[in-house]
């Protein structure tokens, strides 16, 4: 082979090669369905975090204004962050202006690192940054036991702009109405509406098929479902469950859960029933409804007791 040749085929050797690692090396963008102009959900599995998920278990989204782009949780390990940018990319080259965590659970937040990268300002609830730092040892324990090496990178990041009340992003042309809400599903609960579409983000103040996870208070979650069952929307988005889906009918499956819940925690707590009995057997008639109904049942029934017993 001539010499010319022979280092013209060395070139694209090299060429080749690197190309194929930075192939190996790029995420994989997440699967995202447009359920309205600009606005994209990744619909994640009901599933608990796993090593074949990386925990991308729970709902993201991001919207796409004219000058900018917000993310709407960010997914439960770096990983899942890169991903998420990469479906971003696949869509704008617009800059990530804002990264929006809807609540404190790791498997909606442990993807900010990957947004911190790409410049994006971390937004979230008021109490947000505080209750993180109360978790954030146990959050990375617990996901580097559950996911493996595909958790490697990960870091709890939290929010540097901070939502007492309410608060406006403007993309451009295209603004997001942020609402922080009393204890609920945690004491850290932000929404987002999209007002050009009437897309509402209510991360986990909604459960679709998931069973709900109770973090905050029963009574708390029950009275802000109501205030936002009074509004209306042209769809929400939940924390986990389909991509949308229409209001305020979505919720009623939850409300008899949660409802249900509360009336056979009281008569246990008025029949001088345990803590202990009150976890094996407290909302068990929904028991054949939810997904994931044995990993939470328990917890939700103590959290109930624990609330209402002093009442």
């Amino acid at each position: 082979m001539p010499h010319g040749a022979r280092r013209l085929a060395l070139v694209l050797g090299v060429c080749t090669g690197l190309a194929g690692r930075a192939a190996a090396q790029a995420p994989e963008p997440l699967p995202m369905q447009e359920v309205a102009p600009g606005v994209f959900v990744y619909a994640a599995p009901i599933a608990l975090a796993a090593p074949d998920n990386h925990g991308a278990i729970a709902n993201l989204g991001f919207i796409v204004g004219r000058d900018a782009v917000a993310v709407v949780d960010t997914g439960g390990s770096f990983d899942t962050g890169r991903r998420l940018v990469a479906a971003v990319r696949a869509r704008t080259a617009l800059p990530i202006r804002y990264a929006i965590d809807t609540h404190v659970h790791p498997d909606h937040l442990l993807g900010n690192a990957a947004l911190v990268a790409e410049e994006a300002q971390i937004v979230g609830h008021a109490n947000l940054p505080a209750a993180l730092a109360a978790r954030r040892d146990a959050y990375l324990d617990a996901g580097r036991r559950l996911i493996g090496g595909a958790f490697a990178g990960t870091e709890a990041v939290a929010p540097t702009i901070l939502v007492a009340d309410t608060l406006a992003l403007d993309l451009g042309g295209r603004v997001l109405r942020l609402e922080a809400w009393p204890t609920a599903h945690t004491n850290t609960d932000i929404t987002v509406l999209d007002e050009a579409t009437g897309t509402w983000f209510l991360g986990d103040l909604l459960f679709v098929g998931h069973i709900p996870a109770l973090d905050g208070r029963l009574k708390g979650w029950l009275a802000t479902l109501q205030r936002l069952k009074a509004r209306s929307a042209a769809r929400i988005v939940p924390g986990h469950g389909p991509p949308s889906v229409p209001w305020p009918a979505a919720a009623e499956p939850m409300e008899r859960y949660l409802t249900g819940l509360e009336r056979d925690v009281r008569t246990m707590i008025r029949e001088g029933r345990t803590l202990g009995e009150a976890a094996e057997r407290a909302g068990e008639a929904e028991a054949g409804r939810w997904s994931l109904f044995e990993a939470f049942a328990a917890r939700n029934a103590t959290s109930a007791f624990q609330e209402l017993e002093w009442e």
